[in-house]
Order: structure tokens, then C-alpha cells, then sequence
């Protein structure tokens, strides 16, 4: 019995940690999914893409709610990496970039993603006595903290070769890209000048038709 106790007490805490590990990496795979979410619903909200039967301020409210679930997630996934007994990363970590002893570069890049996410978050509830310029101003630093997740949930974590995580990565990679070439052709047709026909092929008018 005095031999049993220590190999279970010892087996609680591998399965413990583990336990803390996959909670982390799954609760940091989700976060890039609501990331994305939250990414193209921006974008459909901006460029009105709801279907003609729902209203715009559906795309917006959902908008909204996935960010709150993403800061949610957040926290599990930040708490349960720093419980982690095998890594050491440290509470300072997590609001100053590089400073990990685990993957210092990879963790980083989470890191920037975090501060400029809640840069984003901040300016969003203090949106009203801000003004709508220097909001949208900051709420551009999304576009930025996007691709720094990205790389982060490349990097961080030793489950790159399972096959459904990558796929679940780059589905994220497909919708945003679609996503943001869209914003950017929307900002493109919107400042470009109107197209004016060439000399060659101008209309004539009809008294100009009788007289050729």
C-alpha cells in the first residue's frame, strides 16, 4: 500500500498535466476558428454581405458574441499553459512578447496577437467616448494580430502532423484570405476614379450620326 500510494499519486499527476495540455492546445485551435469567425463576420459586416432576408445588424450581433466567447477562450488557454508543469512561460509572458523560456519566438508571436486583440477589445467598449475614427483606427490592429495567431498555432505546439489539425488551420487561412481580398477589391472599386470610355468608342449623338 505504501508503494501503490506514490504511483498513483504520481499517475493523478502525469494525467493531470496532460490533462492541462490538451485542454490548452485544443482551447488555442478553437481560439483561431472563433479568430477567423470573427475576422470574416467583420468584413461581411462591412461590405453588407448578410442574405437579403436578414437583417445587418444579425452579422454584427454575432460579430460581437463570438468576440466575447473568443476572450472566454482566451483566458483557458492562456491559465492552462502557464499551469503546464513541462513548459515554463511565465505570467509576464503573456502581456510582453519574447520574454517565454519555452519557445520564446512562437510564444511571442501569441503574445503580440493577444495585446493587439485586446488593443482591439479596449477601444470597442470605449468606442462611444472615443469617436468612431480613432476606433476604427485601432480596430484595423485585428487585421495584424490575425496572421500572428496564425503563426503562433504553427509553431507553439508539437501536434503539427496530425492531419486534422492542419486542416482545421488552413480552413481558417482559406476563409480569411477570401475574406480580406474581398475588403481589399471593395476599397479598390470604391476609390477608384469612374471609368470613362476611350475617344475611339465615345457615343455619338444622333444629330452627330446624321451628319457622318
Amino acid at each position: 500500500m505504501t508503494i501503490a500510494t506514490p504511483l498513483m499519486a504520481g499517475a493523478a499527476a502525469v494525467t493531470g498535466s496532460q490533462g492541462r495540455w490538451f485542454v490548452s492546445r485544443a482551447s488555442g485551435l478553437t481560439l483561431l476558428v472563433l479568430l477567423s469567425a470573427v475576422m470574416v463576420l467583420g468584413v461581411a459586416t462591412r461590405l453588407g454581405s448578410a442574405p437579403r432576408d436578414w437583417p445587418r445588424f444579425v452579422f454584427a450581433e454575432v460579430h460581437r458574441t463570438i468576440a466575447l466567447f473568443l476572450v472566454a477562450f482566451l483566458v483557458l488557454h492562456v491559465v492552462t499553459a502557464i499551469m503546464d508543469p513541462f513548459v515554463s512561460i511565465g505570467w509576464a509572458a503573456t502581456v510582453v512578447p519574447f520574454l517565454s523560456g519555452y519557445r520564446t519566438f512562437a510564444i511571442g508571436l501569441g503574445t503580440l496577437a493577444v495585446d493587439l486583440g485586446g488593443a482591439v477589445l479596449v477601444t470597442s467598449l470605449m468606442r462611444r467616448r472615443l469617436g468612431f475614427g480613432a476606433w476604427r483606427g485601432v480596430h484595423w490592429l485585428a487585421y495584424l494580430a490575425w496572421p500572428f495567431a496564425f503563426l503562433h498555432s504553427l509553431s507553439a505546439g508539437p501536434d503539427q502532423g496530425i492531419w486534422w489539425v492542419a486542416l482545421i488551420e488552413w480552413a481558417c487561412v482559406a476563409a480569411v484570405v477570401t475574406a480580406v481580398l474581398a475588403r481589399l477589391l471593395a476599397v479598390i472599386r470604391h476609390t477608384a476614379p469612374p471609368s470613362r470610355p476611350s475617344v475611339g468608342f465615345e457615343r455619338l449623338t444622333p444629330r452627330e450620326e446624321r451628319g457622318r
